[in-house]
């Protein structure tokens, strides 16, 4: 009996070895060698959720396919691997896995995946990412040194940059954060980045709110949350101190010609004494771009020239308003030719900046 039990047991060890070699690499999201970029909050369960457009993961894998897990219904990604052209990828209501590269050479690769639409509604997670058998984590890529934040509304998010027409209306499927001049121009100065942004805010005024201004939902109310209309969990400044902070607000305080240019320049002035007072040696750039024109742009810009000047360390940069001769986006937003222009134009004028190349900031 004793005989038989134990050949029982070493065909048990057998099959379940011969299971377990065929078996997937299973890597939860808290793993040290994914590089998060953007705000992100653990969640109990060891999930990384987030909800601001253009929160990246990059890793290193060895393997000839690479799966995302992620919260059902999570929304679009933008998938970059090696030199490959990005794709976007969908996570439609019910699935939760998404396939982000497969029939891959052996060797080494590099994955880059972003979310590229505003996920306030959504709530996606990272739950973690799936090799096939024998596949395997490689050490994460180094961070970038220079870091930049941008702070903005539909423009910095990609509202309509995959729209064709002004006629198209807001929709997830046209919104792409991947897009925007705030992501190339990110990717073209090797910036580690974290966005800040959401359609319709202001600063003192969200789009067609009361001229008096909102008293709920404007930037200055949610920039200190990990996550937009999340107040249970403040963003630890510690985490992220840029180099460079560029502001891209304005557009929806002075929309529907009803606002007050006095409260919009006071209200302002506080919120940049707040970023001076976090990030004491940062450079702030206030941008106008590229949505505003007439008597709103010159007073726009007006009041942000008067902000800069009094202010050490603070600057100005105005990229092209939008013409028509690069198109539309959806409701009249720039389109992606547009955005690239924009791009263009702002990786310029950082360039031409002291020390953003070799940052004064630590690594």
């Amino acid at each position: 009996m004793k005989r038989l039990t134990l050949s029982l047991y070493i065909l048990v060890a057998v099959l379940l070895g011969g299971c377990t070699s065929h078996a997937p690499v299973e890597i939860p999201a808290t793993s040290a060698d994914i590089l998060y970029m953007g705000r992100t909050l653990t969640t109990p369960a060891g999930n990384v959720a987030f909800n601001y457009p253009g929160v990246t993961a990059m890793l290193n894998f060895d393997g000839p396919a690479l799966e995302l897990l992620t919260s059902p219904g999570s929304g679009s990604w933008v998938a970059e691997i090696d030199s490959l052209p990005p794709v976007r990828r969908e996570i439609a209501p019910g699935d939760s896995t998404l396939l982000v590269a497969d029939y891959l050479a052996d060797g080494p690769h590099t994955a880059r995946i972003t979310y590229c639409i505003e996920g306030y509604e959504k709530k996606p997670e990272i739950r973690g990412f799936r090799l096939p058998r024998g596949g395997k984590l490689l050490p994460a890529p180094p961070r970038p040194r220079l870091k930049i934040e941008f702070i903005g509304n539909s423009i910095t998010c990609g509202y309509g940059t995959e729209a064709d027409s002004a006629a198209v209306h807001f929709s997830y499927d046209t919104e792409n954060h991947c897009l925007t001049y705030a992501y190339l121009t990110g990717r073209a100065l090797d910036a580690d980045v974290n966005v800040v942004a959401r359609s319709g805010i202001g600063i003192y005024r969200n789009y067609n709110g009361p001229r008096e201004g909102n008293d709920s939902e404007t930037m200055p109310m949610e920039y200190d949350n990990t996550m937009l209309y999340d107040y249970g969990h403040p963003w630890d400044f510690s985490r992220f101190t840029p180099d460079i902070v560029c502001v891209n607000l304005g557009t929806n305080d002075t929309s529907v010609s009803n606002y007050d240019i006095a409260l919009f320049e006071e209200a302002y002035g506080r919120f940049l004494d707040r970023l001076r007072a976090r990030y004491p040696q940062a450079r702030i750039v206030l941008l106008t771009g590229s949505m505003l024109s007439g008597r709103e742009l010159e007073d726009v810009k007006s009041a942000l020239d008067r902000l800069a000047d009094e202010r050490p360390g603070v600057m100005r940069f105005d990229m092209t308003p939008i013409d028509g001769s690069l198109g539309y986006g959806a409701d009249y937003h720039p389109s992606a030719a547009r955005h690239r222009v924009m791009a263009d134009e702002l990786t310029s004028f950082l360039r031409s900046l002291d020390g953003v190349i070799a940052p004064h900031g630590a690594g």
